[in-house]
């Protein structure tokens, strides 16, 4: 068997690394197939020599990580290992390097925690229109509504505008009881979560009541314009090329928008077109559009969510061969 060496400076970043009850490390073992044992400052690999060689680049990742203060987490561990199986590590460097987008009602940071998601990110602050195209858990709406708060407590925008179409996933909900506020807000419901993480409940419903945040299906965005307002656009691949095209000619003077969706789950009935699938065909060689294309690696859920999205795409592969 082959042994390496890797010896840490300070014990507090050989803690952060080895994790609660040596939760990580033992995840690095079981990925690669090696023995880690700590002596002191030093920590020993034992394996196959490929094998010891990927397990010291991911514990060499993580430390980077840590000495620019960042902390070892389920996700950034996960996201090391396949980083390092795709020899993408030293891209890690500019996950840790990235802006804080803003912070949420609770004080938490809110950062990019992947390559895919810093690129999503930047393409927004650059870009007029952005289209967010990847899995679920990719941050596609989290991450858009993080830059829409910002730009509304900078004064950017005056205004906020989430909408999103009101298509039933694969399950007919019938007629639902209350007024047409209430009828509509199962379909809202990611979207208000999403604003009260980053604002509390109590800033939301004030802003909400003043006018300066709009929630909405995209039935209600026939015939306007929208001047100085951050317009996000969630669930896009539920949408017809019609209502796509509505939807970016309401772009108004000093606005910005973004335009999220996953094109492996569409749940328009059958022969329908995505107008999310037809846009990124015609809107990607025009101008002050950004097309961010998030993979499975920028699964930032837990574990068995990147899992899944995987062996669907296996699934599918082989369906269409």
């Amino acid at each position: 068997m082959f042994s390496i060496n890797l010896d840490v400076e300070r014990m507090e970043d050989l803690l952060n690394l080895f994790g609660d009850f040596d939760a990580n490390i033992k995840q690095i073992d079981k990925e690669f197939s090696v023995m880690t044992t700590q002596h002191g400052s030093t920590i020993r690999i034992t394996g196959e020599p490929e094998n010891v060689s990927g397990a010291k680049r991911v514990m060499q990742t993580l430390l980077s990580s840590i000495s620019k203060g960042e902390s070892v987490s389920e996700q950034s561990l996960d996201y090391a290992i396949a980083l390092v199986r795709n020899n993408l590590e030293q891209t890690m460097q500019e996950v840790n390097e990235a802006d804080c987008v803003c912070v949420t009602a609770r004080g938490k940071p809110v950062k990019p925690k992947t390559v895919g998601q810093k690129q999503y990110i930047e393409a927004m602050r650059q870009h007029t229109v952005t289209i967010g195209v990847g899995p679920a858990g990719t941050g596609k709406t989290h991450l858009a509504v993080a830059m829409a708060v910002k730009a509304f407590r900078s004064k950017e925008v005056n205004r906020i505008v989430l909408t999103r179409p009101a298509v039933e996933a694969g399950e007919s909900l019938g007629f639902l009881p209350g007024d047409l506020q209430q009828k509509v807000d199962p379909y809202l419901r990611p979207l208000y979560d999403a604003l009260f993480v980053m604002m509390g409940a109590e800033s939301f419903q004030k802003a909400l009541e003043r006018g300066d945040i709009e929630v909405a299906p995209l039935a209600y965005m026939r015939g306007r314009t929208l001047d100085d307002s951050f317009i996000i656009l969630d669930e896009a691949q539920n949408t017809t090329p019609e209502q796509m095209k509505i939807f970016l000619t309401r772009l108004g003077f000093n606005s910005k928008v973004v335009v999220t969706g996953d094109i492996t789950q569409i749940d328009l009935p059958s022969g329908k077109s995505s107008g999310l699938v037809t846009v990124l065909k015609i809107l990607r060689s025009v101008e002050d559009v950004a097309i961010v294309e998030l993979s499975d690696l920028d699964v930032v859920r837990h574990r068995l969510v990147q899992r899944i999205i995987k062996a669907y795409e296996k699934y599918e592969s082989e369906k269409k061969r």
